[in-house]
C-alpha cells in the first residue's frame, strides 16, 4: 500500500480539489468529501450563486450526495473533509446526519461553528481542525483579494 494514500492530507487534496472549481465558478473556494471505508462517495463544493441557494454549502451538498449513495439519511461510520471549517448550519447537518469525523483545514473566526458557545456537533463526532491549514486558507484569502481588486 502506499504511504499516505488513505491519510487525512490526501482526502484535503481532493477536498481542495473541489475548492478550486468553486474558485474557477466565483464562488467562494470550499470544497468537501465524505470518505467511507477509506473510499471517496461524495465530492463538492460551494454553490450558492450558481444555484442561487444559500444553504448550497459544499458540506451540505456533499451529504446530500453521500446520503444518497449510501441509501440512507445517516453517514455513521463516514467522515467529512472540508477546507474551512463548517459554519454553524454545515455543523447542524453533520449533527443530524451523525458524521463520524469532521476533518477540516482552515479555521473561520468569523462564521465557523466554533464561535458559538454550546454543543453544535454530535457529541460522538471526532474533530481535526487545521489539515492543510494554509494551503486551504491562502485559497480563500487569494479568492477575497481577487474579489477587492
Amino acid at each position: 500500500m502506499i504511504p499516505g494514500l488513505h491519510s487525512d492530507e490526501a482526502y484535503m487534496k481532493e477536498a481542495l480539489k473541489q475548492a478550486q472549481y468553486a474558485y474557477e465558478e466565483g464562488e467562494v473556494p470550499v470544497g468537501a468529501v465524505v470518505v467511507c471505508d477509506n473510499k471517496i462517495i461524495a465530492r463538492a463544493y460551494n454553490q450558492t450563486e450558481r444555484l442561487q441557494d444559500v444553504t448550497a454549502h459544499a458540506e451540505m451538498l456533499a451529504i446530500t450526495s453521500a446520503a444518497n449513495f449510501l441509501g440512507a439519511k445517516y453517514l455513521t461510520n463516514c467522515k467529512l473533509y472540508v477546507t474551512m471549517e463548517p459554519c454553524v448550519m454545515c455543523a447542524g447537518a453533520t449533527f443530524w446526519a451523525q458524521v463520524d469525523e469532521i476533518i477540516y483545514g482552515a479555521h473561520d473566526p468569523k462564521r465557523g461553528y466554533s464561535t458559538l458557545q454550546g454543543q453544535v456537533l454530535h457529541p460522538k463526532a471526532n474533530i481535526k481542525g487545521g489539515v492543510m491549514e494554509k494551503e486551504c486558507s491562502d485559497l480563500v484569502t487569494s479568492f477575497f483579494a481577487k474579489l477587492r481588486d
